[in-house]
């Protein structure tokens, strides 16, 4: 028996998708988040074998919620399920450890074969955003990356100073040096573009 957590904030859709693998002979989903600190939580107390996670959740995301699972050494395999066909999202989520990427208009079918492969040890990844992610690459540092995801959810300069404790100076440099590899005009076009790309 494969035991599942299933990840996602949208009620319904976080419903439906434990409905629908719970109907596997194979399959018991032993735990339902809403977002990716429950889900934490949940792997933490649960040890599920795999992990289907949304990425974009409150709290943390669902490659957040990777990278810690990875720093925990966590023994089950995650696989994320989204909407965003982002290669900058599919590079970091593999980063992070990721075994799977799958796009929530696949057909059903297609998401039980992948968990069964995936937990036969191999990788499940959208062909076509393979290829994407191969062709542009995310130009920013991890400094650059929190700086502006910080100032992206409304910081200011000193307070995003505060929280990575560093001077408002060094902020500004990072803000800086990421609008411009953006080629954006300001720090709130450079995080919408860094967005967009999955960068962020």
């Amino acid at each position: 028996m494969i035991n599942l957590v299933v990840a996602e904030d949208q009620g319904m859709l976080l419903g439906a998708v434990a409905a629908l693998l719970n109907l596997e002979d194979d399959f018991t989903v032993v735990g339902k988040a809403s977002d990716g600190k429950i889900a934490l939580e949940m792997c933490r107390n649960l040890q599920p074998d795999i992990v289907l996670t949304d990425i974009e959740m409150p709290h943390m995301s669902g490659i957040e919620l990777a990278e810690q699972l990875n720093n925990d050494h966590f023994a089950g395999k995650l696989i994320v399920l989204t909407t965003f066909a982002r290669a900058g999202y599919l590079r970091r989520a593999m980063d992070a450890g990721v075994r799977g990427y799958l796009l929530k208009d696949s057909p059903s079918e297609e998401l039980a074969l992948a968990i069964r492969r995936v937990m036969n040890g191999r990788k499940v990844i959208d062909p076509e955003l393979v290829v994407d992610a191969f062709e542009e690459q995310d130009p920013l540092s991890e400094k650059e990356r929190k700086t502006l995801k910080l100032a992206a959810d409304g910081l200011t300069t000193e307070q995003i100073a505060e929280a990575m404790f560093l001077s408002a100076g060094t902020v500004r440099n990072y803000l800086s040096n990421a609008a411009s590899k953006l080629h954006a005009q300001n720090r709130i076009e450079a995080a919408r573009i860094a967005r967009q790309k999955g960068w962020l």
